[in-house]
């Protein structure tokens, strides 16, 4: 049986709380933003995130040693599946915008594609697997 070195991750989220003197919200924001300093930090473990696949290599203890296996996006952190998923829905909005009754773009073939694409959008809102493409629905 094939062994595998899998990495998985979490976000832990890290905060600090200052007060800013500015004459607007916007810019006690940049100024909260450009502040390096974090030796006041503390851990929010009660909303650290869901674990997600960062690596995968064959082979016993093998993370970074051999050649990177591909990773299904299924096993993505949430918001990378839902920012990975954003620049398809946009080509794919782009296209049928433009789409023109003379017959000049093949109306089906983006429909079926938009089809596939929301059904994997709403996968990924419902934190499920990715549907298999070209299955029938």
């Amino acid at each position: 049986m094939p062994l595998f070195t899998i990495e998985t991750t979490y976000r832990l989220p890290i905060y600090r709380q200052r007060t800013y003197d500015a004459e607007t919200l916007d810019q006690a924001c940049d100024l909260a933003i450009a502040d390096e300093g974090w030796d006041d930090n503390r851990s929010d473990v009660e909303t650290s995130g869901d674990t997600f696949v960062t690596g995968v290599w064959e082979g016993r203890d093998a993370a970074y040693i051999g050649r990177a296996l591909p990773i299904s996006s299924r096993f993505d952190e949430q918001v990378q599946r839902k920012a990975g998923h954003f620049e398809l829905l946009l080509g794919l909005l782009k296209i049928l915008a433009h789409v023109r009754d003379d017959g000049s773009a093949d109306v089906e073939l983006w429909r079926r594609r938009a089809d596939a694409a929301i059904a994997k959008a709403e996968a990924i809102l419902a934190g499920e697997n990715d549907p298999i493409e070209g299955a029938a629905s």
